[in-house]
C-alpha cells in the first residue's frame, strides 16, 4: 500500500521530533522569571533551576524579563521556539490574572502555553494595620459591616485585589481599594496606618508580623501553615471553603513535544521532593505542588475562569 506524500512528511516530521526529544537537552535550558530579581517567583525558579540542572545534565539559567506585570517575559516565552529550551516560571498573575486585567493582551494564558508542572503554593496573610481596631477575623468584618466604604485595603498588584473583592463579596462588605506600585510600598502604608487591611503573599508580610509591626488575622488557604501554625484560616473563622493563593508553575511554548513535557515534569517532580529545595521553599513559607501537565493545565483554566468572573462581579474592567 502507497502512503500518500503528505502524510509520509508528517510521519518522518513526527519521527524527527521524537528523535529529538529523546536526545533532550543537548544545550543549556532558558527559565523566564518574568518579575524582578529577589522577588517569589524569582527566587523559586533559582531553587528549581539549580536542580533541573543537575539531572538533566545541562545548565538552566533563569533570566528576568520583568515589566508590564510579567506581560513581557510572558510573551518572550510565548513566541519562542516550541523546543522545551525557553520555559516561563509562571505565576498567578501571568497565567490568570492579567487576562482579567489587561486589555489587549498579547498572549493567551491557555492557548499559548504547554503547561509542564504546578511548582509551589503559598498563602495570603490578611493583616491589618497598628491602629486598625481588630483582632480576629469575625472583628474585621463586624468592623467593615458597620463602616461600608471606610475601610482601605492595600495591593500590590492586582492578584491580590481580585482575592481581596471575592473575599469582600462572599461577606457582603464594602472596602475602599488603593494600589500600590508592589509589596514595598504597600506594605509601609500599612505600617504607617494609611491603609487599614492588606492580603499579599506570605514570604513578603510574615517577617512585619513576627516582628509585632502589624496584626496577622488569618491565612487564605483552607490550611494552616507550618510555620506559623497559630494563625488560623479564613475559611476556619467567617467565610467556610474560601481558599485563595499565590502559586506558580512552569509552562513551555504551544507545541513543545510531549517527550520534551514529560521529561521536563519528571525532573521538576524530583527536584520538588528534595531536601534541599523544600528547606528552600519552607523559608518562605512556600509548599512543594508538583502535578502532572493535564492537572497543571486543568488548574490554570480553572483560575482563569475563577478570576475573570470575580472582575465581572466588581466591575473592574480591563486597562
Amino acid at each position: 500500500m502507497k502512503i500518500k506524500i503528505p502524510l509520509l512528511a508528517a510521519c518522518l516530521a513526527l519521527a524527527g521530533a521524537s528523535a529529538h526529544a529523546d536526545d533532550y537537552p543537548t544545550r543549556p535550558i532558558r527559565l523566564v522569571a518574568p518579575f524582578a530579581p529577589g522577588g517569589i517567583t524569582d527566587l523559586m525558579a533559582r531553587a528549581v533551576a539549580t536542580r533541573l540542572s543537575a539531572d538533566l545534565g545541562q545548565p538552566v539559567v533563569v533570566e528576568n524579563r520583568a515589566g508590564a506585570s510579567g506581560i513581557i517575559g510572558a510573551n518572550m516565552v510565548a513566541r519562542a521556539d516550541a523546543d522545551g529550551y525557553t520555559l516561563l516560571m509562571g505565576n498567578i498573575s501571568t497565567l490568570a490574572i492579567n487576562s482579567a486585567m489587561i486589555k489587549d493582551m498579547s498572549y493567551d494564558p491557555v492557548r499559548s502555553f504547554t503547561p509542564v508542572s504546578m511548582v509551589a503554593i503559598q498563602p495570603l496573610i490578611v493583616a491589618v494595620s497598628p491602629d486598625t481596631p481588630a483582632t480576629s477575623m469575625e472583628q474585621l468584618v463586624a468592623l467593615a459591616k458597620s463602616k461600608p466604604g471606610e475601610l482601605f485595603y492595600g495591593t500590590s498588584g492586582a492578584s491580590y485585589q481580585l482575592v481581596t473583592e471575592a473575599f469582600s463579596a462572599a461577606l457582603g462588605i464594602k472596602m475602599t481599594h488603593v494600589p500600590y506600585k508592589g509589596s514595598a510600598p504597600a506594605i509601609e502604608a500599612l505600617l504607617g496606618s494609611q491603609i487599614n487591611v492588606m492580603f499579599d503573599p506570605f514570604s513578603t508580610l510574615y517577617g512585619q508580623v513576627k516582628a509585632g509591626k502589624v496584626k496577622a488575622l488569618a491565612l487564605t488557604t483552607r490550611t494552616r501553615s507550618a510555620i506559623a501554625p497559630e494563625l488560623p484560616t479564613v475559611s476556619e473563622t467567617v467565610l467556610p471553603d474560601f481558599n485563595a493563593s499565590s502559586w506558580q508553575g512552569i509552562v513551555a511554548p504551544a507545541g513543545t513535544p510531549p517527550p520534551v513535557v514529560a521529561r521536563l515534569n519528571q525532573a521538576i517532580a524530583r527536584a520538588l521532593r528534595t531536601d534541599e529545595v523544600k528547606a528552600q521553599f519552607a523559608r518562605q513559607g512556600v509548599e512543594p505542588a508538583p502535578s502532572t501537565p493535564d492537572e497543571f493545565g486543568q488548574y490554570i483554566s480553572q483560575e482563569k475562569q475563577r478570576w475573570q468572573q470575580v472582575a465581572n462581579a466588581a466591575g473592574i474592567q480591563p486597562q
